[in-house]
């Protein structure tokens, strides 16, 4: 498929550049993939669309405050953005200004508190940085660092708090599973009262989520990695739900990339698995466990849209897309939802 199919007009005014105050405020358009009907409807009624028995997955991911503001020893700024934990203290970063930060150099932040050698050159600005400091790192990495807010968000963030879920607990990524920002801890103590499995997996969210595909046949396209973890608890939990003939409803597309990368390497089963996911669901892809979802609204000719695409379909997407805009819903990490299914 040619990436223009999935393009689509989107006015800049409908990037939401802020959070609303309250989480759960945010609207909700309810997608039925086999009517293609769509119900405008609030977040909080998402809670009308569980089943007693169904599993809600949610990626406990904790967003690392990964962008670090220092100085090479001639007095030159330097940034970095932590992409990836390579071991041994090492980082895949991504460095400005690149051009300076040359193999052997010496970097500074904090006046001295974390230093680092720049090890290795990658392409498009990435470098391996080796990192040295006494204590623990990601203890000087909530000192030091900075929330890594996407790109399309020019408005500093006034609480970071607001780019984590209520229910982040393991560190390791570049940027917030966004589908679960709407989700309160009220909110989802009346999912569970319904009769709903609450299940968490990780995957550590990657920079790559918001890299443009950049050649013209999809096929062609370089996805990037993340790690993932499924336990046995969780595993348990997904199979149980599924001999009983309930929904496994994924919140998010790094939940769905997480479980269907596990139905993927199980042809279709359910088993506890970790590992690197550079799963691309797009269509045409035969879907193995997620049977509903919601998330957020995405970016055009995004692979994230080609995975809302892949499931409930290219022309109804785009259209359901077209009624968000013309609706003013609000596009992106804290903009409003969708629920498919």
């Amino acid at each position: 498929m040619n990436i223009n199919d999935f393009d689509f007009e989107l006015p800049e005014a409908l990037i939401a550049q802020t959070p609303l105050a309250e989480r759960s405020a945010s609207r909700l358009l309810v997608l039925d993939k086999d009517r293609h009907t769509m119900d405008d409807r609030h977040f909080t009624d998402i809670l009308d669309y569980f089943e007693p028995g169904d599993a809600y997955v949610l990626n406990n991911t904790r967003v690392n405050p990964a962008r670090l503001y220092g100085e090479r020893p001639t007095g030159g700024h330097v940034e970095l953005l932590l992409l990836k934990e390579l071991g041994d203290n090492k980082w895949e970063t991504l460095a400005k200004p690149a051009r300076k930060m040359l193999v052997g150099q010496e970097l500074s932040f904090g006046n001295g508190k974390l230093k680092a050698i720049v090890r290795e050159e990658l392409e498009h600005g990435g470098r391996v940085i080796e990192f040295f400091y006494d204590g623990i790192f990601l203890e000087l990495l909530d000192e030091l660092g900075e929330m890594p807010l996407p790109p399309y968000i020019h408005e500093k963030l006034d609480d970071p708090e607001r780019y984590q879920t209520v229910y982040a607990k393991e560190p390791g990524s570049a940027a917030a599973p966004t589908a679960g920002l709407h989700l309160t801890e009220d909110l989802l103590k009346k999912i569970r009262a319904k009769g709903v499995h609450i299940v968490e997996v990780t995957l550590n969210v990657g920079l790559g989520t918001f890299r443009p595909v950049s050649v013209e046949n999809i096929e062609e396209h370089d996805m990037h990695s993340e790690f993932y973890t499924l336990s046995e608890d969780a595993a348990e939990t997904l199979n149980a739900v599924r001999a009983s003939g309930q929904r496994i409803i994924a919140c998010g597309t790094t939940s769905i990339r997480t479980l269907e990368t596990v139905g993927s390497k199980f042809n279709g089963e359910i088993h506890a698995s970790s590992g690197w996911t550079d799963i691309f669901i797009k269509p045409g892809y035969d879907w193995k466990v997620v049977d509903a979802f919601n998330t957020n609204f995405h970016l055009p000719k995004s692979t994230l849209v080609m995975l809302v695409a892949s499931f409930a379909g290219r022309e109804f997407i785009l259209n359901a897309y077209q009624h968000a805009i013309d609706e003013k819903y609000r596009f992106f990490s804290f903009g409003d939802a969708m629920f498919i299914h």
